[in-house]
């Protein structure tokens, strides 16, 4: 008797060369406080970390997005402050203020690190993946990810959240170095966290550098472009048909030299890239390109969103190309407006 086929998951087309119509969609951020259900959850669950490390609890809430609207993948809900906080890093999210950490300031500081200490940890989330391969359905893609080092390593130089990641700039300059050892640091540990999330079950990768944006020309291509291509080197040593997808939020004009150093499949676009820049990437470079609508039409609804959505979906046709936002859904979008613009793109 022959096997059952394996179901196919549309999502991994563009990753093919397979131009699909319509296009695969998700959403970051697309678990998360926005959803009634979501509340619920994070009000039992103690704080916010004990969510991100309950495996049970955290499949859950990747998978109520996927029961409410279908999308084409869901994304493992973890944070990428994981990282630092599996290695010793004292972090915590207060309520109304976000993640806080102890600083790590200095060369000096980076002895209280522990890589060798993260393996308790980085084996819950993977824990999550498996429970969410086994759970969700067959046709659904799971994305597994982390933070880029530059941006994970923003937060733990600062100690929270910034406006213009001075600390972790400023260090970067006085001590190259020294920062250089904490970046070294986050590759290493971020090419074990994302190949223990492959290893049980993520079909698709994708890093995280939120902070991209802030930095000139040729600190982007020191603290972004040449640790991302050392972790993309290094999942691909032992997954080499695992699709990785880059965000350098803010990237810009540099999102091509990006692609192109790094080696990424994909190239996750943000809110400012045009939808015909996005469209000439693929012209340029073959790779695969995602985005790039933004989060607040998403809040607004109705016809501004339908437009801005049909404007993008028109520009990529053709294209290997993925439906997302340009950067998170927030905590105040109605959650009837994302059931419509799923609608739209696909076809309604």
């Amino acid at each position: 008797m022959a096997k059952p086929s394996r179901p196919t998951r549309r999502f991994l087309d563009p990753f093919k060369g397979i131009v699909t119509s319509p296009p695969p969609i998700w959403l970051m951020r697309q678990a998360g406080r926005y959803l009634p259900e979501y509340r619920e959850i994070r009000a039992k669950a103690g704080s916010f970390l004990d969510l991100c490390y309950d495996p049970a609890l955290a499949a859950e809430v990747t998978l109520q997005p996927i029961r409410r609207y279908g999308f084409d993948a869901a994304i493992l809900f973890a944070d990428i402050l994981v990282v630092p906080d599996a290695l010793g890093q004292s972090v915590h999210f207060a309520e109304g203020e976000g993640p806080i950490l102890e600083p790590i300031a200095s060369i000096r500081e980076l002895s209280r690190l522990q890589p060798e200490a993260t393996r308790s940890k980085y084996a819950l989330v993977a824990e999550t993946v498996a429970r969410l391969r086994q759970d969700l359905p067959k046709e659904t893609a799971l994305i597994g990810f982390c933070g880029a080092p530059w941006t994970v390593a923003t937060y733990m130089v600062e100690g929270r959240g910034s406006k213009d990641q001075a600390a972790a700039r400023l260090w970067a300059y006085r001590d190259r170095d020294g920062f250089q050892a904490l970046i070294d640091i986050l590759v290493e540990t971020s090419i074990d966290y994302l190949g223990q999330q492959v290893k049980a079950g993520a079909d698709v990768l994708q890093i995280f550098d939120t902070w991209a944006g802030v930095l000139p020309d040729d600190e982007l291509d020191r603290w972004v472009i040449e640790p991302t291509r050392q972790i993309v080197d290094g999942v691909k040593s032992s997954h080499p048909d695992v699709p990785i997808i880059g965000f350098p939020r803010g990237a810009g004009g540099s999102a091509l030299w990006y692609v192109s150093e790094t080696g990424v499949d994909g190239i996750g676009c943000d809110t400012a890239m045009p939808p015909y820049m996005m469209a000439e990437a693929f012209d340029e470079e073959p790779v695969v390109v995602q985005g790039n609508l933004d989060p607040l039409l998403l809040v607004t609804g109705g016809e501004p969103l339908e437009k801005r959505t049909r404007e993008i979906l028109e520009r990529m046709v053709g294209k290997p190309f993925i439906f997302n936002l340009g950067h998170g859904i927030v905590p105040q979008t109605p959650p009837e407006n994302v059931a419509r613009l799923v609608e739209i793109v696909r076809g309604g």
